[in-house]
């Protein structure tokens, strides 16, 4: 076995394959076959007998080789042996950690170095693996750690290095391979139930049912073709996010040529510009710099400008090796994005290329770029769990037991007659115990889902995982990111604070502040123009926007009211680690003399450290505004020293010495519907939790205002001892004796705290208090996914609803994550609007068309204003309609911002779940019905006609339907469905009514016996004939089954009343209707048709009156057994 360095591997064993006749699917089914033969040729048993010997090998044999299908494991036991090391091995199973895929045998490669060595290697996931030892794989590496200056003296690859780099590495493709129809319909017609139905279909062909058999047949076919067409439609959709090859500017040989996109490696020297491509791979910036669109990568819509390593002057400012999380975020360009705007280095000692493009260095290619890493997510991050496989197969195997005692009945019985057809009778008793599992079962159970998915479709939500929506009605806490989310990602600039000497805590209007705060406000941001548009952070507009500052295309900063200009020379970016922004601007002063002046801005408690004077009321201002849910940012500036140029200022000189400029304060309001989607999930029995990278404060704020808490607690860091303390520090606990009265919010750094601290009975405190915490602030990403684990490692089930990149691992590791698209609208909107808008884009595009024609000059700036209108409706257009990859990486995803749509998502789920739960009961009831009449009453000759058979099963497809159509109630209720199959209601009313229904089917048996004596013997391979007890023991069947259906339909408080289900309702009634013409004889042609007898007078009465009888007591047990243990109750979390 080999120990794999990788966080997605668990685990590699080497295997070979063994001889042919070796495998468990051939040598030992060889040795059976002769030994049936030699015992078949002297045995002198009857022909029967020999032949369902042989059928029971056919059937393992079969099973054994789709078992190598179904199975890794089972595969590579039957048809491989182990070995120690990987030297002598050509196969490897891999098996990945939990939520990264399914177990896999790979192909292990083989090639010979150079030098002599014979390099091993395997494909796992589109993911290289290195042998490195002999035992132990790891990644392939990239140069993504080299020094500094290796990348910036480069001098890109020559031939050999490329020949080298595509052996190693590979080219830059990230192919996704699509299947045919065939191969796909291949795969679904071997799995397990398809196999199962088939054999069950083959019984009914051998039984002469010929009609019902291919009628059967051919709908599940249609099904599993429907199915196939929906898996080729979403890979499709994956396969659209991969990028075409374009041609490339490529320094090589120490000239430029153009190449292939996909032919780029690591450590090529490429030339970036503006296209309408996405870029290509993961790149360094090594001269110029960019902005970058990293939306369909992050979903995050705001631009990020991308810096270069070295300054103009040939500087740079790092030393040491390069640190890919730390220098992402302002020196990589991320394979997916768009660059929008590029402008290359004016240094002409400086490389540069023929497009007059950036100069970047190819860090990483293929699949293991940022996209290509977004891409295996999607294809392989979580297994595919089934809604209710378990508790399916273990309730099916309750039945069995049913059944096995059915068909023991009838084969004892059977053979005390020496003239019995053994086959027949064999036959027969392999049908009772394929009976309890009803062909339909998949496609009822998938009915409900598409349902309910077509129904989220119509209100604007998508699921690439219809499988999750059951366990949507399961869920116990529902998790919510913070901005953007529950709160408006569109911040108000409330006020500025701390500088007025008369009143500092008190919020000033931004037009009473100094000047000096005018001028951080203005100043210090990375916003810019591109096609004469101001992108940049949200917060960072709204600034410029209440201020009577203009910002040109030159990073000049003009004033409206007063004479005066500031020019941005140098911008060091906001960093999330250093946690503020600086920047180096001039101004001239009324004698036309050049200063140069720092403006900062950033975190409180970090600005705080780099003033000159620090006011005595600094801490307790900006944690005023803080506690009240505002987000509070420290403003500070200096005059730079005369002596320092500003190409040599270094961060660390540039933020020292500072003075206090006051504190900007931004409320961030909650949503329109925020407050009433939370006080629905807390009514409807869910715990709600807030999980954000914001600060615990303004967190614990805005959750109270949401009712998520109450009185609330942080875990605080004092003096290298922790302790739990209100947001004001007027009460505090020690850890372990927190008072219960108290929510409790716990900080990134809490959390690691948590998580390193024992615990003797749950194992770490993080997962001892993990239920009882209610805000989670200032976690990283990576945090927010442990979260979800941890809760999801306790039995809990989880929603996650976010709408950034920082969401993506949590939305994937949610059993139901919920992406809300940022920018837009809340909600829907109404018909009217769209078709303004609709007749508003085509007189637009009209008057376009006409300002084409007319070339007159006066009209330009008109045609210009028309496009500029056209392009923000094609905007708004596209937020609605398209979905980024970040988006499609989460199972659900929302076209609308409001967290509105996860109490429809949990509405769907229980609607959903309640169907699932009421269909199994339904199909045990018929299953066990239909056992008995096929056992008991076998050996009295019942049987039913090919006719009947269909016309049984055309009746009640109506009634299974239309009961997956069933639509939720626009409450949830406080009420909760019972999460699987396996509880006290759905079992006592299974058996209770089936006991009802026994009592009546033996009862009505009887009566038709007293009017038909029962012959003393019966053919039981005699061709079909109508009879009395045939007819009687129809009509019961098919009543009692449509019986099922109406007595155990749910309705309030989850979904529509049997009433307001119009379809379903009409359906029973035909059916109910139907089945009196067939009892009363109103229509006697029709009886004689499907091969059924008039009932005389009397017997019709009584098998009315004994139908009347059981539907009333039926109804009756159910509703009192759902009255006493029909919901489920909130599991207490503490």
């Amino acid at each position: 076995m080999s120990n794999v360095i990788s966080d997605e591997v668990e685990r590699i064993t080497f295997h070979c394959y063994r001889p042919l006749l070796s495998h468990f699917y051939v040598g030992p089914f060889l040795f059976l076959y002769s030994l049936w033969a030699a015992i078949s040729f002297q045995s002198e048993q009857s022909i029967e007998v020999k032949l369902i010997a042989l059928a029971g090998c056919v059937i393992i044999h079969i099973l054994c080789g789709l078992f190598c299908v179904w199975s890794v494991e089972w595969k590579t036991l039957s048809m491989c042996y182990s070995l120690s090391d990987a030297s002598r091995a050509y196969l490897a199973k891999v098996v990945p950690t939990r939520n990264n895929g399914s177990t896999q045998l790979c192909a292990i490669n083989r090639r010979k170095k150079e030098s002599g060595e014979e390099e091993l290697w395997l494909d796992f996931q589109q993911t290289k693996y290195i042998c490195v030892d002999g035992r132990n794989f790891k990644p392939i590496s990239f140069p993504v750690n080299l020094k500094i200056e290796e990348y910036t003296k480069s001098k890109g690859l020559s031939n050999d290095d490329v020949k080298e780099a595509d052996k190693k590495w590979g080219p830059n493709v990230m192919r996704v391979v699509l299947p045919t129809f065939q191969e796909l319909f291949v795969e679904r017609a071997t799995a397990p139930f398809f196999v199962f139905q088939v054999f069950c279909v083959a019984l009914w062909c051998l039984d002469e049912y010929w009609y019902y058999s291919l009628f059967t047949l051919g709908m599940l076919a249609m099904f599993e073709a429907t199915v196939v067409k929906q898996q080729m439609k979403s890979m499709s959709e994956i396969k659209k996010m991969t990028q075409e090859p374009y041609l490339v500017s490529v320094y090589r040989n120490k000239r430029w040529e153009k190449v292939k996109s996909h032919n780029l490696y690591p450590g090529d020297v490429i030339s970036l510009t503006r296209r309408s491509e996405t870029v290509p791979c993961d790149l360094l910036l090594i001269h110029g710099q960019c902005v970058v669109d990293e939306s369909m990568l992050t979903g995050e819509s705001v631009p990020l400008m991308k810096e270069c390593m070295v300054a103009e002057d040939g500087s740079c400012s790092y030393t040491g090796s390069l640190d890919i999380e730390t220098h992402s975020r302002l020196h990589v360009v991320f394979g997916g994005t768009k660059v929008i705007q590029h402008s290359p280095a004016a240094n002409k000692n400086f490389l540069k290329s023929s497009d007059g493009g950036c100069i970047a260095y190819v860090l990483r290619n293929g699949f293991n770029t940022a996209q290509g890493k977004l891409l295996r997510t999607i294809m392989y991050s979580v297994q595919r769990v089934t809604a209710n496989n378990f508790e399916a197969f273990m309730f099916i195997l309750f039945l069995l037991q049913f059944a096995i005692a059915a068909s023991a009945y009838v084969w004892i019985e059977g053979t005390k007659d020496p003239d019995r057809n053994r086959y027949k009778l064999f036959l027969e008793c392999t049908l009772i115990l394929t009976s309890v599992v009803p062909p339909e079962l998949p496609i009822e159970l998938s009915l409900a889902v598409n349902s309910s998915l077509l129904s989220l479709i119509k209100m604007g939500i998508y699921c690439t995982e219809p499988f999750r929506i059951p366990f949507a009605g399961k869920v116990h806490i529902c998790c919510f990111d913070k901005t953007g989310t529950l709160t408006s990602d569109k911040l108000e600039l409330t006020g500025v604070c701390g500088i007025s000497k008369k009143d500092p805590s008190g919020l000033l209007d931004i037009n009473s502040v100094p000047l000096e705060t005018i001028h951080v406000l203005a100043t210090c941001h990375s916003l810019l123009y591109v096609d004469d548009k101001l992108i940049g952070d949200p917060i960072e507009r709204a600034t410029l926007a209440v201020l009577p500052w203009t910002l040109t295309k030159g990073d000049v900063v003009i004033c409206k009211t007063i004479k005066q200009s500031l020019k941005i020379l140098k911008r060091f970016h906001f960093n999330s680690s250093l946690k503020r922004m600086s920047v180096l601007v001039s101004k001239q002063d009324s004698s036309f003399n050049t200063e140069h002046l720092v403006m900062t801005k950033g975190a409180p408690e970090v600005i705080k450290d780099m003033l000159k004077e620090i006011p005595a009321d600094y801490d307790s201002i900006h944690k005023k505004y803080t506690l009240q849910g505002g987000r509070v940012i420290a403003l500070a500036s200096r005059v730079l020293d005369k002596e320092l140029t500003v190409r040599d200022v270094t961060r660390e000189e540039a933020e020292r010495d500072l003075t206090f400029c006051g504190f900007v304060v931004f409320s961030t309001p909650l949503k329109k519907e925020s407050k009433a989607a939370v006080s629905m999930l807390k009514e409807s029995s869910h715990y709600v939790v807030m999980i954000t990278g914001d600060s615990p404060l303004t967190a614990c704020y805005v959750a109270n205002q949401l009712k998520i808490t109450k009185k609330v607690l942080i875990l605080t860091e004092h003096d290298d001892s922790w302790r739990w303390e209100t947001p004001d520090g007027s009460v505090t606990f020690p850890v372990g004796e927190e008072d219960s009265a108290y929510s409790l919010c716990l900080t990134g750094q809490g959390m690691v705290y948590c998580q390193n601290t024992p615990d003797p009975k749950r194992g770490t405190l993080f997962d001892k208090i993990i239920t009882r915490v209610n805000v989670f602030a200032r976690v990283t990403p990576k945090q927010k996914e442990d979260v979800i684990t941890t809760l999801k490692s306790q039995g809990l089930i989880t929603v996650m609803c976010g709408d950034g990149t920082n969401d993506v691992g949590a939305l994937k590791h949610a059993e139901v994550g919920v992406a809300i698209i940022s920018n837009a609208p809340e909600v829907k909107p109404e018909k009217k609007d769209i078709q303004e808008k609709n007749t508003m884009k085509q007189t637009l595009m009209k008057q376009i068309e006409q300002g084409r024609r007319d070339r007159k000059s006066q009209l330009a700036d008109r045609q210009k204003m028309l496009e500029e209108k056209l392009q923000e409706l094609q905007a708004e257009e596209d937020t609605l309609v398209k979905l980024g990859d970040a988006s499609i990486a989460s199972p659900f995803t929302s076209k609308y911002s409001s967290v509105k749509c996860v109490c429809s998502i949990i509405r769907q789920g229980r609607c959903t779940l309640v169907t699932t739960l009421q269909m199994f009961k339904i199909l045990a009831l018929n299953a066990l019905i239909i056992a008995y009449c096929q056992s008991a009453l076998y050996l009295d000759g019942v049987k039913f006609s090919d006719g009947q058979a269909t016309l049984q099963g055309l009746l009640l497809a109506g009634c299974f339907l239309f009961i997956s159509r069933s639509k939720p109630l626009d409450k949830l209720s406080k009420a909760r469905p019972h999460a699987n199959i396996f509880n006290s209601y759905t079992i006592l009313t299974v058996l209770l009514q089936f006991s009802v229904h026994l009592y009546t089917i033996v009862r009505l048996v009887a009566k038709c016996h007293e009017a038909e004596p029962r012959a003393d013997r019966i053919d039981l391979e005699a061709e079909f004939a109508p009879s009395l007890l045939n007819t009687i023991v129809y009509i019961v069947s098919v009543t009692l089954q449509l019986n099922t259906f109406v007595i155990n339909y749910r309705g309030h408080p989850y979904m529509e009343a049997l009433r307001e289900n119009k379809p379903l309702c009409y359906s029973a009634m035909g059916t109910a209707v139907f089945m009196l013409v067939l009892t009363f004889g109103i229509m006697p042609d029709v009886n004689n048709e499907f091969s059924l007898l008039v009932l005389p007078e009397g017997i019709q009465n009584e098998v009315f009156t004994a139908l009347l009888l059981d539907s009333v007591l039926t109804f009756l047990i159910d509703r009192v057994l759902l009255r006493i243990c029909g919901d489920a109750k909130l599991r207490q979390l503490y």
